[in-house]
């Protein structure tokens, strides 16, 4: 089994750690409506996907 042979200073470790950061969602604008939403979905604000109507408003 692997088991380090030195402690590993917090310094190190918090500087590891550090690079897990979240980023930002990509959007995409709907050419219906000029919303902003997450590409290769629905837009949730007119219900069209590649040009065609998904969701019916009632």
């Amino acid at each position: 089994m692997a088991v380090p042979k030195k402690k590993m200073s917090r310094s190190r470790t918090r500087r590891r750690k550090a690079q897990w950061k979240v980023s930002s969602p990509t959007l995409a604008t709907c050419p219906q409506c000029g919303a902003k939403h997450v590409p290769h979905r629905v837009c949730a604000n007119c219900g069209s996907y590649n040009g065609r109507e998904i969701i019916t408003e009632t």
